[in-house]
């Protein structure tokens, strides 16, 4: 059987429903490893992908609380910061940045909301054996998920976070909010250019189409540098094709995904604590 017919034949009307708001929708795949997770485990629980835009995603959100059967949602582009303005509650990193992408149904319809993109991404890269201690990171974007990203980066002990944004200001207040929160973390703006950095983060959603320019000149790429991407599909963006056709080690954006899992099922699904 397919992933999606298995899926199919074990909903039933106890079943919990996580919506994936997104959009586009069309390029989202964490519903997919999210459901074979839940059937090798039988966990009776479902993510749905649902095209919402920017401007419907209040009102959506409003009848969402209304569904009993509703677990909760996840958030991706374009939506993590507007959706921490619109939960009741925030905890942990998602109160600190003001940017949330996972979110809980309370009995009474209340919505409580994490962010776990940065504990994902950081995560991901530990499993795969990447030492982040001491490196050199350049990550573009800053963005709902770069800003957790950079968090969970500079909490690891890296040696330096140089940030490069298109809105020079947006990233200079990132870079800001940083060094207040990880005092001794050294953290600048700076061009997207991968000479002098050992990681090189692709935290924006360029790559998602075909005709994307690549977020990062990588003409200065050092022997050994680590190149990793945050969009999912295709799996190898260009940018990891171009940086694997320089000797870079890639690592893509699905390792996030896959460090994720845990933790939405056990805040959606269980009503744990992890990732505080």
């Amino acid at each position: 059987m397919t992933e999606t017919s298995d899926a199919g034949a074990r909903v039933n009307g106890k079943t919990q429903v996580i919506a994936l708001l997104a959009w586009p929708a069309s390029h989202v795949r964490t519903p997919g490893f999210f459901n074979a997770m839940c059937a090798r485990r039988g966990i009776n629980a479902i993510m749905v992908p649902w095209a919402v835009g920017p401007d419907d995603l209040k009102t959506a959100w409003e009848g969402l609380r209304r569904v009993d059967n509703l677990a909760g949602m996840i958030l991706t582009i374009p939506h993590k910061q507007t959706a921490a303005g619109l939960c009741d509650v925030l905890e942990g990193d998602a109160l600190a940045l003001g940017v949330a992408n996972t979110i809980r149904r309370n009995d009474e319809g209340t919505f409580t909301g994490r962010i776990y993109d940065g504990l994902g991404f950081v995560e991901g890269l530990l499993r795969a054996g990447i030492e982040l201690r001491g490196r050199r990171v350049l990550m573009i974007g800053a963005g709902g998920a770069a800003t957790s990203i950079a968090l969970s980066l500079a909490r690891q002990d890296i040696g330096a976070l140089t940030i490069a944004n298109r809105d020079a200001a947006k990233g200079q207040r990132l870079a800001d909010m940083l060094a207040h929160t990880v005092p001794g973390i050294r953290v600048r703006t700076g061009h997207a250019n991968a000479a002098g950095h050992d990681v090189i983060v692709n935290a924006t959603s360029l790559g998602l189409k075909p005709d994307d320019p690549l977020p990062c000149d990588l003409a200065g790429l050092e022997a050994g540098a680590v190149v990793a991407d945050v969009v999912m599909q295709p799996a190898v963006t260009r940018f990891l094709e171009d940086a694997s056709r320089r000797g870079a080690r890639i690592h893509k954006g699905e390792r996030m995904v896959d460090a994720q899992l845990d933790l939405f099922v056990e805040f959606l699904l269980s009503g744990g604590s992890r990732g505080q």
